[in-house]
């Protein structure tokens, strides 16, 4: 008779599965002790495994992945080909766009000069030549004609955006302006002696440099202020009606005329601010496109010449 091994068949199982059947292999790399290591490049299904390449070849003749030096995986290159977070180019756009803003304000402050410029001379020429002050006064149209090119060349240029930024249109049309304005603040300074515009001058010049720094240096974000200010012109502007109306009729008032005069270089003083930060741009909620520096300038040169008069008005009204 045959005897037959009472030993169990198969044998136990080494890593502690169940009699008589194999172990269950779990995925490599976990699950028990002195587990055979993950697969190797072109493992199952020929995936390579994370950090290697592809069927066990280096992708490219050799070369590492994109990505860290040494290859540790795949990275996909950005947009400036290098990768975050140190970029180089990155902060050279950043660098850039600061570029092109100063650019935009030197632009901006070119043109405002020319414009001052040619205004402080028709000024200075209506107020040292007498013929040219007795030909304005024995020809009252150009005064309306004057004022009619200041009103459509800004229209054209406040509420035309394709005119303002196509060349040469707008500096032809911020050149009439200019010239236009200018005749008509040369003949109203004419009204005055030449020390009390001169004073003006001086005055209102240390007012624009003072405002242009604070607008430049201060935390105050003055952008969010263009409906405010809109509303304050609104009531400057019936306040010079109603003045104006009680002086045709004999009832004007000098207290009037000052007080008048004051809010509005107030006012203006505060939209060379609010003009200035825009055109600045930077960390202000609102600022100008730099394609819009004819705008600008025309804004800066609005607040310049608005704060001239006022202060112009104050100083005779004191005077008087």
């Amino acid at each position: 008779m045959t005897t037959w091994n009472s030993a169990p068949y198969p044998p136990p199982d080494p890593y502690g599965g169940q009699q008589g059947y194999p172990p269950q292999q779990p995925y490599p790399g976990a699950g028990y002790p002195n587990a055979p290591p993950a697969y190797p490049a072109g493992g199952p299904g020929g995936y390579a495994q994370p950090g290697q390449p592809p069927y066990g070849q280096q992708p490219y003749g050799g070369q590492q992945p994109y990505g860290q030096p040494g290859g540790g995986g795949y990275t996909q290159p950005d947009m400036y080909g290098t990768t975050y977070p140190d970029d180089p180019d990155v902060k050279g756009f950043e660098f850039n766009d600061k570029s092109i803003r100063r650019g935009f304000i030197r632009k901006v402050y070119s043109i405002l000069m020319g414009q001052l410029l040619i205004t402080a001379g028709m000024i200075a020429y209506f107020l040292y030549d007498k013929n040219a002050r007795v030909f304005v006064r024995n020809n009252s149209w150009l005064m309306f004609l004057a004022l009619a090119v200041v009103f459509v060349a800004m229209i054209a240029l406040a509420c035309c955006g394709e005119v303002r930024r196509k060349a040469p249109m707008n500096f032809i049309l911020l050149g009439l302006f200019t010239l236009a304005e200018g005749f008509m603040l040369a003949v109203i300074s004419s009204q005055y002696k030449v020390d009390a515009v001169l004073m003006a001058v001086g005055i209102t010049a240390v007012i624009c440099l003072a405002l242009t720094l604070f607008a430049f240096q201060t935390k105050w974000d003055f952008t969010m202020c263009g409906g405010f200010l809109f509303i304050c012109v609104i009531v400057l502007l019936i306040f010079g009606l109603v003045a104006s109306i009680m002086a045709a009729t004999g009832n004007g008032n000098r207290v009037v005329n000052l007080v008048y005069a004051s809010l509005g270089a107030l006012l203006f003083s505060i939209y060379l601010i609010y003009d200035t930060q825009l055109m600045m741009g930077g960390k202000h909620k609102y600022s100008i496109s730099p394609e819009e520096y004819i705008f600008a300038a025309l804004n800066l040169y609005v607040d310049i010449i608005n704060i001239f008069i006022y202060v112009l008005t104050i100083i005779g009204a004191a005077k008087d």
